[in-house]
């Protein structure tokens, strides 16, 4: 059995990736890629799962069945009244007080309503949920998150589903040196395993990732894939990267080389 590696929200994982449930082509193909990925916590939406009949049944079963922490998210909710509402559910449903909170404020990007978050995440704060917010990388709103109770923050990489990557570096940057002390999870926008890798190189303490591996071609495949890019990305960190410079820098020292050699038709 591989030895824990992370500790978050009262649990110990072996892994620092995170996948989504939603989109896969079969039950079947869902299972195999959680297994493939190692992904210790999977999320699931209440609202989607009891909109296509699935709640409670073959679905939560076969969840239960890979032995994975289960996190719960609030997709879709747009007040703070439906976040709660279906928070509650959620934890009666999947047994569980860590969720997801999403509350989301505009159709097109699916950014999250900095304000009605945050006041979600007070009143379930004090309900007793372990709250992981999705939010924005915007070091206000994650100050007010952080002093309503979370412990975890969950800053979006790029729009939901589009697969752009991390867009603002630098702010993803800067939020990991303010607050060194909670746990960041970078959630959505991750297209393909290199983004996770440079996520993780920045520090974040996990990757979660939903569509890229739900819609890839071999989605068995790509979740190994980014099971292998999370660590990757951990260890790099944790190795320290060599700093960017602008001028180039021999591998190779030069330094008592006894001769050069001469370029054709040139004596040496």
């Amino acid at each position: 059995m591989t030895a824990p590696i992370w500790e978050v929200g009262g649990h110990s994982l072996t892994s620092r990736l995170l996948l989504g449930t939603a989109r896969y082509p079969s039950l079947a193909v869902l299972q195999q890629a959680i297994h493939a990925s190692g992904a210790g916590v999977v999320t699931v939406s209440l609202r989607r799962e009891s909109a296509e009949g699935r709640a409670g049944s073959q679905f939560w079963n076969t969840i239960k069945e890979l032995g994975v922490q289960v996190l719960p998210n609030t997709a879709g909710c747009k007040t703070v009244k439906e976040a709660v509402t279906t928070a509650e559910m959620a934890r009666e449903v999947f047994e569980t007080a860590w969720l997801k909170l999403e509350v989301i404020g505009d159709d097109y990007t699916l950014q999250p309503h900095p304000f009605l978050l945050v006041e979600a995440a007070e009143q379930l704060c004090r309900r007793g949920f372990e709250v992981f917010p999705y939010t924005t990388e915007d070091l206000v709103v994650a100050e007010r998150l952080i002093q309503a109770g979370c412990k975890i923050l969950m800053p979006w990489g790029a729009p939901i589903g589009s697969g752009q990557g991390l867009n603002n570096p630098y702010a993803l940057r800067v939020l990991r040196a303010r607050y060194p002390e909670i746990t960041l999870i970078v959630d959505a926008g991750i297209g393909k395993p290199s983004h996770a890798i440079a996520a993780m190189e920045l520090g974040y303490d996990g990757v979660l990732v939903n569509t890229a591996v739900a819609r890839a071609t071999d989605p068995v495949q790509m979740g190994r894939a980014f099971g292998l890019a999370v660590e990757a990305g951990r260890l790099a960190y944790q190795a320290g990267a060599m700093p960017v410079q602008d001028l180039a820098e021999p591998s190779t020292p030069v330094t008592g080389t006894p001769f050069w050699h001469s370029s054709p038709g040139r004596n040496p």
